[in-house]
């Protein structure tokens, strides 16, 4: 009978010195960022976006460089015996305008791209904020406390989300006259839109209310502000930034629709919505000027819808199709 070999020492060829470390387990945030950034769409849609708030952003140093504001007004740029249309092709395109120059008025369309953009962008994202903030507060305190409380703050839901919030809006916006325009569409966005946001938090709320660890807190004498932002909140966070991510295009959609229909940004102030406004009558003589600010537009409605669609199918791991 032949004696087993004795195992190797320590430190000897073969032996491994230490056993590794099992790996931790990667973060929900971590795997869901690792598919969002395996979606070709999400990318593009991401660098889309960084164009346009860098664009913004630098809107004063690219139109210094460029040495025509969004209010400079170059009547040599266009043709008075034409109507007013550009001279040279494209718009009127030129080493001084490099991307043409309104009809009849002459103005910068580079210039008054960037600062369009500024105005969409700071419209939508801090409308959605506030929508969000408001909408996220009630929604939780409806579904955690429900009782009294859920049915005062449900039906006032459904009084917001009965009114014909585009007509009240318009409404709204054309009595209103010596005010700060931009102020006042955030504003009014905000209160006819964050009832949806709310109705989605209540019924998270719901749910996540009898949760063990939810009860576990409850038990041991937590108090009720604790539990709502300290164990509901934090598991709310992928569906609140789901919401804003696909709000945003839609509120810079109404942001364009209210300015396109003359109760929105008013002139001098330059926005997407104004400038297509103005493209209507000058379409089929000169198109550039009608399809750069829709161009503008459509991008980054589409950038936005592009990464909100990523980011819910990254966080919703059962409807993920990554």
């Amino acid at each position: 009978m032949t004696t087993p070999p004795a195992p190797a020492p320590a430190g000897a060829a073969g032996a491994p010195d230490t056993l590794e470390a099992p790996a931790a387990p990667a973060s929900p945030w971590t795997l869901a960022l690792h598919r969002v950034r395996r979606r070709r769409t999400a990318q593009a849609g991401a660098a889309i976006i960084a164009f346009f708030v860098l664009a913004a952003l630098l809107a004063p140093l690219l139109t210094a460089v460029s040495g025509t504001g969004p209010d400079t007004v170059d009547k040599g740029a266009v043709d008075p015996y034409l109507g007013g249309l550009p001279r040279g092709p494209l718009g009127g395109v030129s080493a001084r305008h490099w991307l043409g120059v309104e009809p009849l008025l002459g103005r910068d369309v580079f210039a008054r791209l960037l600062y369009g953009a500024q105005i969409s962008l700071l419209v939508a994202c801090v409308s959605a904020l506030l929508i969000t903030l408001i909408g996220t507060v009630l929604g939780i305190t409806a579904g955690y406390f429900g009782g009294r409380t859920d049915a005062v703050i449900s039906r006032f839901m459904d009084i917001m989300m009965s009114f014909p919030s585009l007509i009240f809006m318009i409404a709204l916006l054309s009595v209103a006259r010596d005010v700060n325009r931009v102020v006042l569409l955030i504003g009014v966005m905000s209160v006819f839109s964050w009832p949806y946001i709310a109705r989605v938090v209540r019924g998270q709320t719901l749910s996540l209310k009898h949760r063990e660890y939810v009860e576990a807190a409850r038990a041991s004498g937590t108090t009720h502000r604790r539990v709502l932002f300290g164990e509901i909140l934090p598991n709310l966070t992928g569906t609140v930034i789901v919401y804003v991510t696909l709000a945003i295009p839609g509120l810079i959609g109404t942001e364009a629709a209210l300015t396109f229909l003359g109760v929105g940004i008013r002139p001098p102030t330059p926005s997407w919505g104004q400038m297509i406004s103005d493209a209507v009558l000058y379409y089929k003589v000169d198109p550039m000027f009608f399809i750069l600010p829709s161009a503008c537009l459509f991008l980054v409605v589409l950038a936005f819808t592009l990464v909100g669609d990523a980011l819910r199918d990254a966080l919703d791991p059962k409807g993920s199709r990554t």
